[in-house]
């Protein structure tokens, strides 16, 4: 009986499928690799000085170890203070490192809007012209903090009109605002959540807050912006011309 040949086919890769045949997203190791390997590629020096204080610290806590013999002590409290010493370390990097990526791209202080952490409420792009100048919107305890991405001299005519707008429903919580950039009087992509952050916290209380993003929803919606960095070049489409009566 003759044998049937080998399959000699390179069995076929499968993505990890969720429920309703979505594929999974990468695992906290996974993204932890392939952060690293953004980091490892603008920045090579990062990781091996990680992995160096990492064992600086552990190295310390052997030293301490040997001077007053408590061993398990000094080991078990110096792993995960080196552990942590060496990934805060690589976060920070890796943070720099986005940040510098992100800089001078238009929708990059949306980007990092989106990803403040507290209780914070962003709208993006609540006001923007055909060249792509944006206003974004966020609602916390300090009040309401516009926020401007492009041209200065033209976010300053499209801030003002959102700040009126906004203006009628807020009554009188604060508003702020500024413009992501490099240029003078501007906050730089690295330190927009920095600067918000130091925004007075206390104006409003949580039930002030709720009541002024309920406030703000009866305002008419603007268009939809694309999430993320928005590429140059790009012009927002014409609107459909208003007919007459």
């Amino acid at each position: 009986m003759a044998k049937k040949p080998k399959d000699t086919r390179a069995p076929q890769a499968t993505n990890a499928k969720g429920k309703g045949g979505a594929e999974k997203p990468p695992g906290r190791f996974k993204q932890i690799g392939m952060v690293a390997k953004v980091v490892h590629r603008q920045s090579p020096r990062s990781i091996p000085i990680a992995v160096a204080i990492f064992v600086v610290v552990l190295g310390l806590a052997v030293l301490g170890g040997l001077l007053t013999g408590g061993w398990l002590y000094w080991i078990t409290l110096g792993v995960p203070i080196a552990f942590l010493a060496g990934f805060v370390f690589f976060t920070r990097s890796a943070q720099k490192i986005q940040y510098a990526m992100l800089e001078g791209q238009l929708g990059a202080g949306m980007a990092v809007l989106e990803n403040m952490r507290g209780n914070w409420s962003v709208e993006p792009g609540v006001a923007a012209n055909r060249q792509m100048d944006i206003v974004h919107r966020v609602v916390g305890g300090p009040g309401v903090i516009l926020v401007g991405e492009g041209e200065p001299s033209r976010l300053k005519g499209l801030i003002a009109g959102e700040k009126k707008r906004v203006a009628r429903v807020a009554y009188n919580t604060p508003i702020y605002d500024l413009q992501v950039g490099t240029d003078t009087d501007q906050v730089p992509i690295a330190k927009l959540q920095q600067h918000i952050m130091k925004l007075p916290r206390r104006n409003l209380d949580k039930a002030e807050v709720a009541e002024l993003r309920y406030r703000l929803k009866a305002l008419p919606s603007a268009m939809q912006m694309p999430k993320g960095p928005i590429p140059k070049g790009v012009r927002m489409p014409k609107g459909p011309k208003a007919q007459g009566r």
